[in-house]
This record gives C-alpha cells, structure tokens and sequence, in this order.
C-alpha cells in the first residue's frame, strides 16, 4: 500500500449548544449554516464513519482501512473492531447537557459493547468566568446523587471548576460532566457514542423528554456512574526540542495522548511515530510533510496520518495538536522525566503513569 495522509470526510452536529465560533473564531470554512455544536474530525463510530475524501484511496471507509491493514493504519500490533480514537471540536457556545459515558467494564456488561469512552478536552478558547462540571463531590451516594438529579441542581453534587484556554483535562469513562457556555474544546477519545443524560431536554434540538424516558435515563445513568473520580485541569507538561520548537504533553493514559506542537521559522517540527498520528491545525495554515508527499492542512482541519508513515515535517509557525496510541513509558514518562518534570506531574496527565503501573496499549 502507498500511504500518504489521509483527509477524512468529518460528521457535523448542529445541536442546540453549539454556535459560530468555528467558522468565526477559528476560521474553519464549509460549514453548514446555523448552529454548529461538532465537527468529528476522525471518526469509525457506527453510523457515523469517516471516508477517505481524496487521493487513490478515495472513498475508502476508515472502518475498512482498519479491518484491512491494521498494522500499517494504526501501527504496533493493535487489532480492535474500530479505528481506536475519535477527535473533535466542540463549541459550547451554550451549555453542554450534563451526562457521562460508561468505562470499559459497564459498556462491556450494560452497554454490549467492546468498550467504553475515557476522554480529554483541550480548551482552545473560554470566556471569562467560564466553568465546567467534572466529576462528584466526595461524599456523593446514589440517593443523594438521584435526588439532586430529579431537582436538576446539579451544582449541589457535582464539582464546579474553572475554565481557562490552554489547559486540559482527563475524563474517565463513568465521570459525570458538562461544560460550557462560552468555551471552545478540542476533545480526544475512545472511540464511542455511548452515553447518558441527566437532562429533561433532547440536545440535539430542545425538544422535551416526557417523564417516562427522563426517568429511564437517570436510572441508565446511575447504573453507569464512577464516583471516584475528580478530574482537575492543567496546562500540560512542556519540553523544547528544537530551536523554536516546543512539545507540550497534554494528556495521557492507556487509549490515548494528546499533545500540543508549536514552532516558529528557525526549525522545522519533526517528529517520528509508530502508531497511527492525528494532525489537527489550531493555527494558521500549514503544509504537513509525510511519505513524500506535502498536505496544505487549513485552520480546525485535520489529517490522519496512518502508522507506516513514520515521520511528518511541518514548517512553521505552526500550531498544532497531535493525537495518538502511546506507549505510555517510552513515549509520556520516559522522556518528561528525563527533562526535569516530577514523577507526580507526570501521573496527574492521566491513568496508568505512575511507576509500577505496566502502561502499554499492547
């Protein structure tokens, strides 16, 4: 196979939340008219696939791609029935319904499904003042829980923190949550569209839930939730690799890592990979380089570049966020000890850094 990047068709949703600020903040051009809540930027979620939309592989399913050439797509062995993230942009222009996603465990025995959604979101953008929800408070039981849900006072129960642009958060499957208004997301995570909602409206468009279905939810939801976890923003762990070239660690654990990529005009970024590499554009316009051909890659666009590849060039000024399946000692822990960052700070990017813990996607 002659692989080069791949530029995918991406999902739009147009929910009530969203608004303009992709198209006006970011400059991201085709969209449709109206609110738009997300762009999936890569996607292999059932009903919801992505397609290769140019070069010789032109129509191609992702889902087929992954089926078919698992090692030279994704990279390092991995086999799975789905292309293992899914990335987006989001724009809370309003709030986000709040509502959780099951882990591995309870998708597998409530969901059928082969796994559940752990996810991330980098802030690109947020008004001032803005907050998100995030996990329970401790002390949180199921009645209580249910009660504060029935009285939709979610603040009395969940943990209310604040927003800033530049910052990141690990979410594990089962952490109930919601952010916005005013904030600007790019969000990683496990390939998945489970989910649950504790709200008495529908988010794709308003409309009311009658009580029945309502109540269905909170008793789904309740099934699914995780209390133990209290995620907590941070600005990500940097190291500068070249003259000008800065690699910030944003997030990692066992299904995914985030970073963020800058450069100026003295060095080009370079980087090497071995599993399937994720390249959305946060600023202007770039040209990304990889297999020996070059991709002018616009504002809030993205390419998937398949495992094979091994190496991308893209000269700069740029800003950009690279998504991936890490080996979490060679490629997070490794490497951020070595330039000086504590063990501590290492663990809070996400699961399974602390030492001792085998952290691997194998």
């Amino acid at each position: 196979m002659d692989w080069y990047p791949l530029r995918l068709t991406t999902p739009v949703k147009q929910h009530v939340f969203g608004g303009r600020v992709l198209a006006e903040r970011l400059g991201r051009t085709g969209l449709p008219d109206g609110p738009v809540a997300e762009t999936w930027e890569v996607s292999d979620v059932d009903g919801e696939g992505a397609r290769v939309a140019d070069g010789p592989l032109a129509g191609h399913t992702l889902r087929r791609l992954v089926e078919e050439h698992p090692d030279e797509l994704v990279g390092r062995g991995w086999r799975g029935p789905r292309f293992p993230v899914l990335t987006k942009f989001i724009d809370g222009t309003g709030t986000l319904p709040v509502h959780l996603h099951a882990d591995d465990d309870t998708a597998r025995r409530l969901e059928g499904e082969p796994h559940g959604k752990t996810e991330a979101w980098h802030v690109l953008d947020a008004a001032p003042g803005a907050t998100a929800l995030v996990g329970t408070k401790p002390g949180v039981d199921r009645d209580t829980l249910h009660r504060a849900l029935l009285a939709q006072d979610f603040d009395a129960v969940l943990r209310r923190l604040p927003v800033r642009a530049g910052q990141t958060v690990y979410v594990p499957g089962g952490t109930l949550h919601s952010f916005g208004p005013g904030t600007l997301v790019y969000e990683i995570e496990q390939t998945s569209d489970i989910q649950q909602h504790a709200m008495r409206r529908h988010m794709e468009d308003g409309s009311e839930l009658d009580d029945e279905e309502w109540h269905a939810n909170l008793g789904r939801l309740l099934d699914e939730w995780c209390p133990g976890p209290r995620p907590e923003f941070h600005s990500g762990l940097s190291v500068r690799v070249d003259d000008g070239v800065e690699r910030t660690v944003l997030c990692a654990g066992p299904y995914f890592a985030l970073e963020r990529w800058r450069a100026g005009t003295s060095a080009p970024l370079v980087h090497d990979f071995s599993t399937a590499l994720v390249v959305s554009n946060a600023g202007a316009p770039v040209t990304v380089e990889a297999g020996g051909r070059s991709e002018r890659l616009g504002r809030a666009r993205t390419l998937l570049l398949p495992a094979a590849l091994g190496r991308v060039r893209i000269e700069g000024p740029a800003d950009v966020l690279l998504g991936y399946l890490p080996d979490l000692e060679q490629d997070i822990r490794t490497p951020l000890l070595a330039a000086g960052h504590g063990a501590a700070a290492v663990a809070a990017l996400g699961e399974g850094l602390s030492p001792g813990d085998g952290a691997s996607i194998d």
